[in-house]
C-alpha cells in the first residue's frame, strides 16, 4: 500500500509539473489603480489556487469554532445535571 501511495504522488507530480512545463508563458495580472504582475501562467495558477485554499480554510475557522463552542456548553450542562433513575438503562 506505501508503494502505491508513493507511485500515485509520483505521478501527480509529473502530471503537475508537465502542466508547468506545457503553460511557460508569459501572463500579466492586471490589478487595480494600475498595478500589473507578469509571471508564468502556471505560477499565477499556482498562487490563486493557494490563495483560494487559505480563503476555504480561514472561511471553516468559525464554523469549528461554534462547534467547539457547542461541545464546552454541552459538557457542561452533562456535569450539571443530575441522573436521574428512569435516565440509567
Amino acid at each position: 500500500m506505501r508503494y502505491l501511495s508513493w507511485i500515485l504522488r509520483l505521478l501527480l507530480f509529473v502530471l503537475l509539473f508537465g502542466f508547468a512545463l506545457k503553460n511557460s508563458d508569459p501572463v500579466s495580472v492586471r490589478f487595480y489603480l494600475g498595478s500589473q504582475w507578469d509571471a508564468s501562467l502556471a505560477l499565477v495558477v499556482l498562487v490563486f489556487f493557494g490563495i483560494g485554499a487559505a480563503a476555504g480554510v480561514i472561511a471553516c475557522f468559525a464554523y469549528i469554532y461554534r462547534q467547539r463552542r457547542e461541545i464546552l456548553q454541552l459538557r457542561k450542562e452533562l456535569r450539571v445535571r443530575p441522573v436521574l433513575p428512569e435516565d440509567v438503562h
